[in-house]
């Protein structure tokens, strides 16, 4: 007997309840918008309304044997059912079953053929004039108006377990089967446009379009997700893979974690949190189906640069629906059927989700996997979120300062000259008393102080206290100021490629100057170079490190270079003389320095050293001893100290010096990026599980003084680590907004960079290739060959529409628009 009270709780709501006499552990399910249709006693099609006051069960009967398949129309009027068995393919119009059931008359629907064979599934095309009919492993078109077989599609060498139409190209079909592989027809003439290679060891269970960003996503018994990227020239390239079973370890351990990190200081561990898995068996998460879902995710920060609504789906599993961000990949919610054990299903064998377009919330039909029933549920998506979500920082982090310098700040040191001028002396009283022996002049006409004008509209542009250098080529002055990179303006060219040393060496680390002229990069033979921005003419080359050089960074007046090296060492140059200012010898810290920059406007240098990052108050003297001339006069101090909550080596470090800002970036070995506010001193943030290997590279978006950006762009950054792929990241909200996994990049750490704009995105890659994505999209944009060996680098000219890209074989190739 059916029972409609259902188990109320404020996340999932049992609507529906029905008792088959047939086993239900694999009964065929349909959702609409307004209907849920399922089998009942093996060859009955029942249809329930969520949305009827009444509940009244709509009951068709025609079918003599098992029930195989079923589908709801696209089109709302008239909404169309179809239902298949060994026997018949049945079509049901919606109103005018209703309408002779409230007569008292029994429904018929029309018989669209005998397939003789299991049908294990259906769908209607998206005008709903074509059926697509898959039985075994072929694929037969069929016109519902003239009921007729309009061509069969042969090709796989498994049944056909799902297909999709294309909703923007006519005559396009998508399908998977249980030989693991996809294929994409041309259902109108009959033929094969695309064969994928094997996936998965498992069986490809079910398909989905996603219309938004023209992706195909196809997941297998096993709990995987592949993701395809269907627009021109792509070639159905892979987007990401995505394991369920991992992905949800990391959704719940990246909450667990969170949670520690924000307790109180006394009540911290520094050690890894562990989730206690005795008693539990470990299990995979057979993907049943996938629906679309219009998810709105709340953003307690405000202000987000993410639409609104983001493009989710629905996961059904036997034990677990999930909600997966198809921006980064990530799951959003989990919803564990276990948990809610007044569910009559625990365990299902199939599953059908829809999520109504408007309202807030969901509607999943499950059959139980042990047993005869089958269940119909509505899910809040406002609670579910709510209850899930990881707690976060109590204020709003921003990498553009917003307060002044706190006295108890370690930043302090940086303005204390401002803050307390020297004591008067001869030399001041001097000007002093010139400057009162002066006439007194009194003017006709004063000058405005401005208050009376009007407001200059203005983007804003942290550079703003840039002194220009008088020596700056007009090409860069007139030529890309103000300009974005438009298509027309994408650097695609190569157009020179040049190797920075007789024999192979790698190309370790590549930056350019802040101007755009200059461009440094570390090689694997512990030299550094200079090169023009062009890569004409010859390099001056930086010696003194006696192994291969890490890291190389520009000061903000494009005086002095600084490098760090693995022979433990930190140098400072000067790039007029091409000669080192100041050395920190490998003793000067405990650990090796892993990561060196300058900071806050060239006022500091921050580096990294084990567990801890620490601030070095420098003074760069250029003059020499007579005697010991190889000794520079250089000094520095170091000021502040601070380790990392968890105590693990720091394997990144990433901070803006183009203009004041307190956020420091660290990345560790435990797979966490940590936020300082130094500022306050202190730690702001932890996030937890950022990759499934350590981050080898953090790269925020810092603009450039040519191009002005929005103000909350800068919050922006990404992180990459071997073989995950580079994520973007949300400072204000600490999430990641997106995902890009469309390059290989499995064993060697290749880098990542901004483009001036922010909105483009260069990594490197194995295949020889550089690969150019846009901050909107997971697929790649394009990609730049010609490189001889993998790409390790890759550096925006801030200044002009240029690319620069570095291989491990020791060459740089320049690209520029066309």
């Amino acid at each position: 007997m059916p029972s409609t009270g259902g188990h109320m709780s404020d996340i999932v709501t049992e609507r529906y309840v029905v008792e088959s006499k047939q086993s239900a552990a694999h009964a065929p399910l349909a959702c609409s918008t307004q209907h849920c249709a399922f089998p009942l006693h093996g060859n009955h099609v029942c249809v329930w309304s969520p949305k009827d006051p009444s509940h009244q069960l709509l009951t068709l009967q025609g079918h003599h044997h098992l029930i195989t398949a079923m589908v709801f129309g696209n089109q709302i009027d008239p909404l169309l059912l179809c239902s298949a068995s060994e026997d018949y393919i049945i079509m049901w119009n919606m109103d005018e079953c209703r309408e002779k059931a409230l007569k008292g008359l029994t429904p018929r629907g029309t018989v669209l053929g005998s397939p003789l064979q299991t049908v294990l599934c259906l769908r209607f095309s998206p005008d709903d004039r074509a059926l697509a009919v898959c039985a075994g492993n072929k694929i037969s078109m069929m016109d519902v108006e003239k009921q007729s077989v309009l061509v069969e599609l042969k090709g796989h060498q498994g049944s056909v377990t799902a297909v999709e139409f294309c909703p923007w190209q006519a005559h396009t079909l998508f399908s998977v089967s249980e030989d693991r592989s996809f294929k994409v027809w041309d259902f109108c003439v009959g033929s094969l446009i695309y064969s994928s290679s094997i996936l998965t060891a498992y069986p490809l269970l079910n398909l989905l379009i996603n219309e938004e960003n023209q992706q195909l996503v196809t997941g297998s018994a096993d709990g995987q997700l592949w993701i395809f990227s269907l627009m021109e020239g792509h070639h159905y390239h892979c987007v990401a893979h995505v394991d369920l079973r991992k992905k949800k370890e990391t959704f719940t351990t990246r909450r667990m974690m969170t949670e520690q990190y924000g307790l109180p200081e006394g009540h911290q561990y520094h050690c890894r949190y562990e989730v206690d898995k005795r008693g539990e068996a470990e299990a995979t998460f057979p993907v049943l189906n996938l629906a679309h879902c219009d998810l709105c995710l709340p953003d307690s920060q405000g202000g987000g640069l993410a639409p609104e609504c983001t493009t989710c789906i629905w996961i059904g599993s036997s034990t677990a629906l999930f909600i997966l961000n198809l921006a980064s990949f990530e799951l959003e919610a989990a919803l564990h059927l276990k948990e809610f054990q007044s569910l009559s299903v625990q365990v299902a064998g199939s599953c059908a989700v829809m999520n109504e377009p408007i309202s807030a919330k969901a509607v999943c039909i499950l059959s139980s996997m042990f047993g005869s029933k089958i269940a119909v549920l509505e899910i809040s998506l406002s609670a579910l979120l709510s209850a899930q979500q990881c707690p976060r920082a109590g204020r709003m982090l921003s990498v553009l300062a917003s307060s002044c310098v706190l006295p108890t700040s370690p930043l302090y040191f940086g303005i204390i000259k401002e803050k307390f001028p020297k004591l008067a002396n001869t030399k001041r009283h001097a000007v002093k008393s010139a400057v009162e022996h002066r006439p007194l002049v009194f003017h006709t006409k004063v000058k405005s102080s401005g208050y009376t004008s009007a407001p200059h509209m203005a983007m804003f542009s942290p550079k703003t206290n840039i002194k220009h250098n008088n020596r700056r080529s007009s090409k860069y002055k007139n030529n890309y100021k103000c300009k974005e990179y438009s298509e027309s303006f994408l650097p695609r060219n190569l157009i020179r490629q040049v190797a920075v040393a007789q024999a192979p060496v790698a190309v370790t680390c590549l930056q350019f100057s802040g101007d755009g002229q200059q461009l440094a990069c570390g090689l694997g033979n512990h030299l550094s170079l200079v090169f023009d921005a062009s890569l004409s003419g010859a390099p001056a080359a930086f010696s003194g490190h006696d192994g291969a050089v890490n890291t190389v960074c520009w000061s903000h007046d494009k005086r002095w270079l600084l490098s760090t090296a693995r022979d433990r060492t930190l140098r400072v140059w000067s790039v007029p003389r091409t000669e080192f200012v100041m050395l920190l010898a490998a003793d000067a810290f405990p650990k090796p320095v892993a990561s060196a920059q300058f900071y806050y406007m060239d006022t500091f240098i921050l580096l990294s050293s084990g567990p801890e990052f620490c601030l070095l108050k420098y003074h760069i003297d250029l003059c020499r001893d007579d005697i010991r001339r190889y000794k520079p006069k250089s000094r520095y101090k170091p000021i502040f100290r601070l380790p990392t909550t968890s105590a693990a080596d720091i394997t990144s470090l990433s901070a803006v010096n183009d203009f004041y800002s307190h956020i420091i970036l660290t990345a560790g070995r435990d797979r966490t990026v940590e936020v300082f506010d130094l500022n306050a001193g202190c730690s702001a943030a932890v996030l937890a599980e950022v990759h499934s290997r350590p981050v080898h590279r953090i790269c925020q978006n810092k603009g450039s003084s040519f191009i002005a950006q929005q103000s909350l762009a800068y919050n922006l950054f990404l992180t990459t680590a071997v073989g995950d792929g580079v994520r973007l990241w949300d400072l204000r909200n600490l999430r990641c907004v997106r995902c890009f996994e469309g390059h290989p990049n499995r064993s060697y750490p290749c880098g990542v960079a901004f483009s001036p704009c922010g909105k483009l995105m260069a990594c490197g890659a194995e295949d020889r290739h550089a690969y150019v994505y846009e901050m909107g999209s997971s697929s790649f944009l394009y990609r730049l060959a010609g490189h001889t060996d993998t790409v390790t680098e890759v550096a925006f000219n801030p200044a002009a529409s240029q690319l620069i890209t570095a291989t491990l074989d020791g060459k740089l190739q320049l690209f520029v628009a066309e």
